[in-house]
């Protein structure tokens, strides 16, 4: 097993031009992949906001027009494992570039739906792209990015994917008022179009197969399941999500219990859950950078997401005043930027040849875990008690499962293995 100070080994690496000086983070070179992930931050919560508009549309019901979200968020979270797969073996560019295409057919389609039945067949569509490129997007800047900066890349690409949501969405709404729903979706079909030519040009071609493991589909894609570090980062980040994002399912309407917000008060607070996405992204990526510098090899950030998770959980879910609940919305999805980082840092360094795989891993673990959370939540009579228990107790488990984690690695380093 590589130990998360470990820059990828050369024949397990898409062969692709060395970056000079070793310590240069050259963003440019990345503007493709950074396009899409803002694109796909926008795509995941487009809907959310249009669903009245798309369900008269449509004529269908508000609950009906829903489905096409679960449709893409299932697909995504089943799919994902099985494309990380291709991507590892065949390439980062293929998988990319094939995703891409799809998405811009996808969107298509859902611009030109005119009924329930294609519009939740688009969306699902999109889940597949989605998982198909996503994927592939954090093994290529994991692989590329020096490793001194490896971190800051990656912090970038989320922090991109959360403007997604905290711009994206909005303009995709205004947009929607102008000239209608359809419209959103032409604006994500022509963006994701404008990315192809820059992933022909930034995204190398391999010459030279994978050492991916070449055994059965079904062992290679549990592969990542069989390393101990990488099964305990998976159990951590399922466990960090039931927290994080199932208590986030219910964030509108703790806070309407609480304050009695208005729907315009809530879109406020969607601004805030990105820009703390978007600052605990790169500041996780840099912290990060900063400690493998110092020699720690051991995420030592990691548990600390958990705790800082756990504590604006508590403080929006039971802080005194809106000022403080607010704040503790900050906190919250400070932690939340800052531990995906880690997250895919470690899944990006830790097996070299199961990259795409590994970080598909995460993606389906996070889906399973809003689900349970979700589920658990809603199970208390009051929502903001089960949000406050369900979120701070397993916000706590998360980041003794990270202190786990992170000693596994200082200890990986320490034995030389």
């Amino acid at each position: 097993m590589s130990s998360i100070s470990d820059p990828p080994r050369p024949e397990q690496a898409e062969d692709v031009p060395p970056l000079a000086p070793a310590q240069a983070f050259e963003r440019w070179r990345y503007a493709g992949v950074f396009l899409l992930l803002f694109l796909f931050g926008t795509e995941t919560f487009l809907v959310s906001p249009l669903l009245p508009t798309i369900a008269d549309s449509v004529h269908t019901t508000e609950a009906a027009a829903a489905s096409s979200v679960t449709a893409y968020v299932l697909v995504y979270a089943v799919a994902a494992p099985f494309l990380g797969l291709l991507s590892d073996r065949f390439g980062r560019r293929r998988t990319l570039v094939a995703g891409t295409l799809l998405f811009v057919v996808s969107n298509a389609a859902a611009a030109l739906s005119t009924g329930l039945t294609l519009l939740v067949v688009s969306r699902a569509v999109a889940g597949l792209a989605a998982a198909a490129a996503g994927p592939a997007i954090w093994a290529h800047i994991a692989e590329t990015a020096p490793e001194a900066v490896r971190g800051r890349a990656l912090g970038l690409g989320m922090a991109l994917f959360s403007c997604g949501q905290v711009i994206g969405v909005p303009l995709g709404g205004f947009l929607a008022g102008l000239a209608g729903w359809r419209s959103a979706f032409w604006a994500l079909t022509i963006g994701t179009a404008a990315a192809v030519p820059l992933l022909l040009s930034q995204v190398q071609r391999r010459s030279a197969q994978a050492a991916a493991p070449q055994v059965g589909a079904v062992r290679a894609i549990l592969a990542g399941w069989a390393d101990p570090t990488l099964r305990r980062a998976l159990l951590v980040n399922t466990v960090f999500n039931t927290a994080n994002l199932g208590a986030y399912t219910f964030l509108g309407a703790v806070l309407v219990q609480r304050f009695d917000l208005s729907v315009q008060a809530l879109g406020l607070v969607g601004v805030l859950v990105g820009a703390g996405s978007l600052v605990g992204s790169l500041l996780g990526g840099r912290l990060g950078d900063r400690a493998r510098t110092a020699g720690r090899s051991d995420l030592p950030m990691l548990p600390l997401w958990g705790v800082l998770l756990a504590a604006g959980v508590a403080l929006a879910a039971k802080g005194p005043g809106l000022v403080l609940a607010l704040a503790g919305v900050v906190v919250w999805f400070l932690a939340s930027g800052g531990f995906v980082t880690d997250q895919q840092t470690l899944a990006g360094t830790i097996a070299p040849e199961l990259r795409a795989t590994s970080s598909a891993w995460l993606t389906s673990t996070m889906y399973a875990g809003t689900g349970l959370g979700a589920w658990a939540i809603g199970t208390f009579g009051n929502v903001t008690d089960g949000t406050l228990l369900i979120g701070t107790g397993l916000a706590l488990v998360a980041a003794l499962g990270a202190l786990a984690v992170s000693l596994g690695l200082r200890r990986s380093t320490a034995s030389g293995t």
